[in-house]
């Protein structure tokens, strides 16, 4: 019985342990900048020279994670580098799909988001933001992990983050 039970426990914590090591992780790997002429631009900052895909930007009513998405786009494929564009105008070559407003809307939440998706090397570059703090944003900040920076302290988040 004693056996049974000690097996199962190692089972049981070899299972979790797998599990969670499968699961990608999240890193302040994308911001929002503003630019002199006062326009939102994205930021994708990938580790080194790795891909990345499921590129998207999801603006919702209220909270990020909940209800449909009112705004944005996303965009299919498999990219490689660090990308700098108007936040609602991502490369043409990225073939993207526009959804509703293509502009900030108040009382939106936006999560800005890719992929890079290896085994034993997955991870989320994602960026959470309202419209109310973008337009806080001065020209030359950059909104990333939760709050306002300058844009070399986010290369250099981004960097410690890899």
């Amino acid at each position: 019985m004693r056996r049974t039970r000690v097996a199962a426990l190692l089972g049981t914590v070899a299972g979790a342990l797998l599990l969670s090591g499968c699961a990608a992780v999240d890193l302040p790997l994308a911001g929002v900048r503003v630019g002199a002429d006062g326009a939102p631009y994205a930021l994708i900052r990938p580790c080194g020279n790795d891909s990345y895909q499921g590129l998207s930007l999801d603006g919702r009513p209220g909270d990020v994670n909940e209800g449909p998405v009112t705004s944005g786009w996303d965009a299919e494929g498999e990219r490689s580098g660090d990308a700098d564009f108007p936040l609602f105008s991502p490369p043409d070559a990225w073939r993207a799909r526009h959804r509703g407003a293509q502009h900030l809307v108040a009382g939106h939440s936006y999560r800005l988001a890719f992929g890079h998706y290896i085994t034993g090397d997955a991870y989320n570059g994602i960026a959470d933001f309202s419209a109310e703090a973008i337009a806080r944003l001065r020209p030359g900040q950059v909104w990333a992990d939760g709050r306002a920076m300058s844009l070399r302290a986010f290369e250099r988040l981004a960097e410690d983050a890899c």
